[in-house]
């Protein structure tokens, strides 16, 4: 039997009938493509630990976890929801957080954690950009909008490249699964969508270096050595970190990777060449 919340008229029967709508402020966009769903679930396999869904709605992508054998903590902002998910969630073993997900206590949850999650958009960056910094997850497999998503898997030297991307490229193995249209949704947002998959390195924060990256990006119309002077850098070392690893003076920070920019940081570092207080 075909899951009603897989379709349009299923979602606006549930929703009439809790008197609710989707609220755009809360960036609510209702997955009802049953392919997609199913690609999500495929894509977060194997449930090597507890998943964590942020913003499960309606609660179909929640279910579809759990018949699959996973163990889930649901993250949901909006109360109204709350009826909703005890009736498309009836019979099933979930756990809900009717709270801000930027306020849970992401470091406390088991190491080896997943993220599986169709993201509200406005809360996807600083979300994404914690839970990486944080370091507890074994996996992040999640929809955002296809704009972000580009930036989250940004290649040197592309318009999308910047901070977002040397953030993921630091912490994690990024994939980019598919794209989605407007139409997988309820109600359609003005933008595609797109899976993405973050596999993360183990590798902790390193403050020092995304002092630089700021720095660098900052002002993306300058060179990378008048980013980094106007941000307070020694002029000189700078110049002379530049020619150490054989770059132009004229370099611009999109023109370099992750491990060029750590090497700059270590340069930097070696002629005492931080920013200035």
């Amino acid at each position: 039997m075909a899951n009603p919340l897989t379709s349009p008229k299923g979602v606006r029967e549930l929703l009439a009938r809790h008197g609710l709508f989707a609220d755009k402020r809360l960036g609510q966009h209702f997955l009802t493509s049953e392919a997609h769903l199913r690609r999500i679930v495929e894509a977060a396999q194997p449930f090597t630990g507890p998943v964590y869904e942020v913003g499960p709605g309606l609660g179909v992508l929640t279910r579809a976890l759990l018949e699959a054998g996973a163990e889930v903590t649901a993250i949901e902002k909006d109360e109204r929801l709350r009826p909703v998910l005890e009736e498309t969630l009836a019979g099933l073993r979930a756990t809900l957080h009717f709270q801000d997900a930027l306020a849970f206590p992401w470091e406390e949850v088991p190491q080896g954690s997943l993220l599986v999650a169709n993201l509200p958009y406005q809360i996807a960056t600083p979300l994404v950009t914690r839970l990486l910094k944080g370091g507890r997850l074994a996996r992040l497999v999640f929809l955002v909008q296809k704009e972000v998503a580009d930036r989250m898997t940004a290649r040197p030297k592309t318009p999308a490249y910047g901070l977002l991307s040397l953030r993921v490229a630091h912490h994690a193995r990024a994939e980019r699964l598919l794209d989605l249209p407007p139409g997988a949704f309820f109600p359609p947002p003005r933008v595609q969508s797109s899976l993405v998959r973050f596999t993360p390195k183990g590798v902790p924060d390193d403050p020092e270096l995304f002092a630089l990256l700021e720095a660098a990006f900052a002002h993306r119309r300058k060179t990378l050595k008048n980013a980094l002077v106007g941000a307070g850098y020694p002029k000189e070392a700078v110049e002379r970190a530049l020619v150490g690893l054989g770059l132009p003076q004229e370099v611009r920070a999109e023109e370099l990777d992750l491990e060029a920019f750590r090497r700059l940081k270590d340069a930097l570092a070696q002629k005492q060449g931080g920013p200035s207080p």
